[in-house]
């Protein structure tokens, strides 16, 4: 339990021992799956033995084909899913003896389609997380505002809008912005740009870049190219378990068939095509 994270108190219980802590939005937080698998309702294994260590300030990408094992396994580092065996720690500490709520809220998640709330202004949507840690209105209006302007979205402008009045776009900026005004620990991030058209989910990733610094990033995504641009190491699920993982850059030049049949599959960049072998 680090120090830099703040003061944990453990709290026991009839039941086990529950970890609560005050997280240090400052600091990104590592995360780590150990020999963790999961079943379906049916008993059907969902991932096996899946093991991921996360270093704090990381931007990882997880790839595969739909049903590899991806969403469960990002789901997993919230508490939304849970192992059926091994276990999920986040900074050293398991999730079965940590608040989850007060995890929750450490974290920012990116969904596909933004997740707005339709009847709440723009604002409101984006300080639904400073609310809950109790922020007061200046210092939430002051983060809001700032973080707008880095996303093309003026305050002034878009404030008091609501989400049905912004283009696809304009909503998944939003979607970030709420996701990123806290500062989390980690940020998860579910195929967050799949639905839009080439050219703004391209400014999009660029935007995403330009604020990952100072957080831990789990990225999940179908798109090899997309996962290149956004996160240093990708990891390629198949079948419920890790086959791959490596260094973005070094990903294209692996000769495993699923590997290359991803590579074949994708449009990817004029340097990164020339270095994967033929």
């Amino acid at each position: 339990m680090r120090a830099a994270r703040g003061d944990w108190v453990l709290r026991s219980t009839s039941n086990a021992a529950v970890i609560k802590g005050f997280y240090n939005s400052l600091v990104p937080a590592s995360i780590k799956l150990s020999n963790v698998s999961v079943d379906g309702p049916n008993g059907e294994a969902i991932l096996r033995d899946v093991s991921i260590d996360v270093a704090p300030g990381a931007s990882v990408a997880f790839i595969g084909r739909s049903g590899a094992g991806k969403t469960t396994s990002l789901r997993l580092i919230n508490g939304l899913a849970t192992p059926s065996r091994g276990e999920v720690l986040v900074d050293d500490v398991t999730l079965a003896r940590t608040d989850l709520i007060a995890l929750r809220r450490r974290v920012g998640y990116i969904i596909q389609g933004s997740g707005l709330f339709p009847h709440r202004t723009v604002y409101e949507n984006i300080a639904t997380v400073p609310r809950l840690l109790r922020w007061d209105d200046a210092r939430t209006r002051e983060a809001a505002s700032a973080l707008m302007a880095k996303l093309n979205l003026p305050f002034e402008k878009f404030a008091d809008r609501r989400p049905r009045s912004l283009s696809g776009g304009e909503q998944q900026r939003v979607g970030i912005a709420r996701a990123m005004i806290a500062e989390p620990a980690i940020l998860l991030c579910d195929e967050p740009f799949g639905a839009l058209d080439p050219i703004v989910r391209r400014e999009l990733q660029d935007a995403f870049r330009a604020l990952r610094s100072g957080v831990t990033i789990v990225f999940v995504t179908h798109d090899l190219p997309e996962a290149m641009r956004v996160a240093e190491r990708l990891i390629l699920f198949d079948g419920g378990r890790v086959v791959i993982d490596t260094k973005a850059e070094d990903f294209p030049r692996l000769q495993l068939p699923l590997v290359r049949e991803f590579v074949a599959a994708a449009s990817l960049p004029a340097a990164e095509a020339a270095a994967a072998p033929p």
